[in-house]
């Protein structure tokens, strides 16, 4: 898919929000990607490109912006609803298994070679099966890393990574800073925490504007499935099957602007990430 220059730098220029997870904005001269709205000056239009992921600015090396946080959600919306090849890769790789069965897995159930797969993703997304993971591995390792109290190995290997040098040097090639730094940062934004109640994670999960968090609770209210879910207050909670057994969550969508509290109960440390997914 190939995106309209002009059309993307006016968005750019009027840091129209609508945008925002329809492309990225990568900057030639800084080496940073933003999302259309992000607040800072806008560059000049000959020192830009626009790319479509957040995985795909990061393979053609930029880093992503500390301030917008393009990588919030890495993938487009657009994504959630296609019913072809690469809307279902990427639907699996959010859910993690690329690093459970690897990208010879992934294309077996889609039915496709690797080698196919990885082109129809590169032509639609602008990068392969492998950078897809990556990126989704350290977004959900910036949530773990900025809003719980986990230790930072245990942050790795629940994001996904199969060890912690590799995740050191994901998160520091991602974000240009290593993940000590992004917790520091993140403690001074907020000298607060969300308390959760024993054996539970409590995670702010950022999503995109515009959102109707009580739309949404009416609607999940009105089609809950008794014993599964349930809604209380601005509280949706429901359970999961999870690829390593089942897990509990409850999402109060009104405490925070920005972002969802999330409350986790999982059986098992390596579901995180696609919990969080």
């Amino acid at each position: 898919m190939l995106l309209d220059h002009d059309a993307c730098y006016r968005a750019v220029a009027a840091k129209d929000a609508r945008f925002d997870g329809q492309f990225v904005t990568a900057v030639r001269t800084t080496g940073i990607y933003c999302r259309p709205s992000c607040p800072v000056p806008p560059p000049r239009s000959r020192n830009v490109e626009f790319l479509r992921t957040a995985a795909a600015a990061q393979t053609a090396g930029y880093r992503a912006c500390r301030r917008c946080l393009p990588d919030a959600v890495p993938g487009s919306p657009e994504w959630n609803l296609r019913a072809d090849a690469a809307g279902r890769a990427m639907r699996l790789i959010a859910d993690g298994v690329v690093e459970r069965d690897g990208v010879p897995g992934l294309a077996s159930r889609l039915g496709y070679s690797p080698r196919q797969l990885g082109r129809i993703l590169t032509s639609e997304v602008g990068a392969g099966p492998l950078a897809l993971a990556r990126a989704q591995r350290a977004h959900t390792a910036r949530i773990l890393v900025e809003t719980t109290p986990l230790g930072l190995a245990d942050v790795a290997f629940a994001a996904g990574f199969g060890s912690v040098r590799q995740f050191n040097d994901t998160v520091r090639t991602v974000y240009g800073v290593p993940p000590s730094q992004l917790r520091a940062e993140a403690a001074r934004r907020s000298r607060t925490r969300e308390p959760g109640p024993p054996g539970a994670l409590v995670l702010r999960l950022p999503y995109r504007s515009p959102f109707d968090p009580h739309g949404l609770l009416d609607h999940l209210a009105a089609r809950a499935v008794d014993g599964v879910e349930a809604v209380t207050g601005g509280t949706y909670r429901r359970t999961l099957r999870l690829p390593h057994g089942p897990a509990v969550v409850a999402l109060d969508l009104t405490a925070r602007a920005g972002a969802v509290v999330a409350t986790l109960r999982a059986s098992d440390p390596r579901d995180i990430g696609p919990a969080v997914s």
